[in-house]
């Protein structure tokens, strides 16, 4: 009797295992997103959902064996916003399980220091949705997955022009947002050497690249993102990257909350393979974007100090 006993309990337990890994492999790989992106991520109604971060989201659900699901969001550039607190409130509604293209910083992974947050504006988003506050958790973070730099972009006047620093844009006519880190790594630069070459542009309301283009500025610096999302939508552009690249930039990966460490380390696993087998580098040059492997530091430091100690 007791042997019957034992092994029923054995197959009972066999039989639930089994049918909690049939649910989890049928529940759906939850990641958020931001809707604008380029060509990170791309999402606009009635069009196919494009970027770099939306094909290695299917390649990481294919590799667990689990269908994708995508939550857009949108992050509103404006001084009351915070982009670690927005995802962190995503995650922790349950809107998704990862956050993408996230920018591995201190800054962006500290313990909050408020109990409850706002969603950002999010697809199928509620009236009640906007007003809501969240209590949030912690974030982790994965192994990066991509390294994002700041590059000189030089226009048509200037195109041969040899850049190997940032000195090497003295007498140029430097265009630059107001606010950007570019801006602030200008502006600094060997005690403010570059000032009277530099002119501030109100960020959301000016076209800078598009200025570039016609010949008003010669120079800016910005995150190389924004040149390859611009380059694919004027792909007969006369601007071109300079080659060089900022020595501080950060790497990107996913967010989590510290209690999915579970699906974090699955997701590890997953990237560690398709970094190896470089298909992580496929994926970025299929989306258009300029492909660069994560490097160290892995979570960067104090970008500001760093900045100002150049």
């Amino acid at each position: 009797m007791r042997a019957f006993l034992a092994g029923s309990v054995t197959a009972l337990l066999l039989a639930l295992a089994m049918a909690t890994a049939v649910r989890a492999a049928d529940e759906p790989l939850k990641v958020c997103l931001d809707e604008d992106l380029p060509p990170l991520s791309v999402h606009h109604r009635g069009k196919p959902d494009q970027g770099f971060d939306v094909a290695l989201a299917q390649a990481i659900a294919e590799r667990l064996g689990r269908p994708l699901k995508i939550q857009w969001f949108e992050t509103k550039l404006d001084e009351d916003s915070s982009p670690s607190l927005e995802a962190n409130a995503l995650l922790s509604d349950g809107r998704c399980s990862l956050v993408g293209g996230y920018a591995l910083t201190k800054d962006s992974l500290v313990v909050p220091g408020v109990k409850t947050a706002k969603l950002p504006d999010f697809d199928g988003a509620t009236r009640d949705d906007h007003r809501r506050r969240i209590p949030i958790g912690v974030l982790v973070p994965s192994q990066p997955y991509i390294y994002s730099p700041m590059t000189v972009v030089l226009g048509p006047k200037a195109r041969d022009r040899k850049v190997a620093g940032i000195g090497d844009l003295a007498g140029l006519r430097i265009g630059i947002e107001s606010g950007a880190l570019g801006d602030a790594v200008l502006m600094t630069f060997d005690k403010g050497k570059l000032i009277d070459d530099i002119t501030h542009l109100v960020p959301g309301r000016s076209d800078l690249l598009g200025s570039i283009e016609s010949g008003e500025f010669d120079a800016t610096l910005l995150d190389m993102r924004r040149f390859d999302a611009y380059r694919a939508s004027h792909p007969d552009t006369k601007i071109t990257a300079s080659g060089y690249y900022y020595p501080i930039g950060a790497n990107r990966g996913y967010v989590a909350l510290d209690s999915d460490r579970t699906l974090l380390d699955a997701v590890n696993k997953v990237l560690s393979d398709l970094q190896a087998g470089g298909k992580i580098a496929e994926l970025g040059q299929a989306a258009g974007l300029t492909y660069l492997a994560p490097r160290e530091p892995i979570i960067l430091g104090d970008v500001w100090l760093k900045i100002l100690n150049r």
